[in-house]
């Protein structure tokens, strides 16, 4: 780390020297050499899972980005198809996505065709850098509302977030949105699968994309819905992530979700609803019969659906506040 700032602090100083000395234009090019040399450390290899017929994925054990995991916390998805692999989500940096090239390759030997990731929060896409450099023009897939936030505030938010996060160990990954815009009931088909998209509204974040694998009824649900990590709800609802819920218990016809973060299986989406339900229930209630925030704070930590989770929910302790007031302020909204 020390490294990489002496180069920044040489590269500042150099350039200010140039500036008297030379023209602007040798400035920037030297400032560019010097950024693109600066780069964190490689993210070790972790092996690939069989989920079904045609879904692999490099599963992450971490729920939160570290110095030690160098942001390796969210899962990233492979399909393999006829047509070559399609992937969904990317990773958290250009060094993750390196690493899950390294492991496709060694098990498939084929290329990545398409990616498609699922909302705008950046260990879902920052890897997308390592995918647009190994596979030239690759089209990349998302909701309109997603790429649209990458390109705006999100874009190089996320990028210092987890640069800050991780001790800059995905220092020189570039912000590489995705530009084809997908929308509920859009199919991209690969030869022997089709993908088709869900899209119900605001549910983790106003834009997130469920993409199921119809030949394999398995459907990837991105944050939608976690296994054992509680749910990032900033920018969601609620009452959004319950619709979603039932429409996909509806329309994806599938055995398996796939969570962006946690194991794959049946129970994924009943977990995370019960745990919601308990967290947003007690405080619509709470609303209803004029408590305090404070109050409806005390009576979800004593639901049996939030306390019988909160030993080995990742993040429990550290957000199940924040969580609390967000569900309690979409109480008070929604009840107007």
């Amino acid at each position: 780390m020390k490294r990489r700032n002496f180069l920044r602090t040489a590269a500042g100083l150099f350039a200010l020297g140039l500036a008297e000395f030379a023209p602007w234009r040798a400035m920037s090019a030297f400032a560019k050499e010097v950024e693109d040399f600066v780069r964190g450390p490689r993210v070790k290899d972790h092996p690939l899972r069989q989920i079904s017929k045609h879904v692999w994925i490099i599963f992450s054990p971490d729920g939160f980005p570290t110095p030690e995991n160098q942001g390796m916390m969210c899962n990233v998805t492979f399909v393999n198809t006829a047509r070559g692999l399609v992937v969904v989500d990317s990773g958290a940096s250009v060094q993750i996505g390196e690493m899950a090239i390294r492991q496709a390759q060694k098990a498939f030997n084929k290329p990545v065709v398409a990616i498609v990731n699922t909302h705008y929060h950046g260990d879902h896409w920052l890897g997308n850098d390592a995918f647009a450099t190994a596979f030239k023009g690759v089209p990349m897939y998302a909701h309109a509302g997603t790429i649209r936030e990458i390109n705006g505030v999100q874009g190089n938010m996320w990028r210092t977030l987890m640069e800050q996060w991780t001790n800059q160990a995905t220092l020189g990954t570039r912000v590489v949105p995705p530009t084809l815009p997908i929308d509920h009931g859009s199919e991209l088909k690969f030869g022997d699968v089709t993908l088709r998209m869900h899209h119900y509204g605001k549910a983790h974040t106003p834009s997130d994309i469920c993409i199921e694998v119809v030949e394999d009824r398995l459907t990837c649900v991105g944050d939608v819905a976690m296994d054992r990590r509680i749910a990032n709800m900033d920018d969601g609802s609620y009452l959004g992530t319950f619709k979603t819920y039932d429409a996909l218990e509806k329309n994806a016809n599938s055995t398996i979700w796939l969570p962006g973060h946690g194991e794959p299986g049946p129970n994924v989406l009943k977990w995370n609803r019960e745990l919601f339900e308990g967290i947003y229930r007690t405080c619509e209630q709470a609303v209803r019969d004029g408590l305090p925030m404070e109050e409806a704070k005390a009576l979800v930590l004593k639901d049996p659906r939030v306390a019988s989770r909160a030993r080995d929910t990742k993040g429990f302790e550290s957000n199940i506040g924040k969580y609390v007031s967000l569900a309690y302020l979409e109480a008070e909204a929604a009840g107007f």
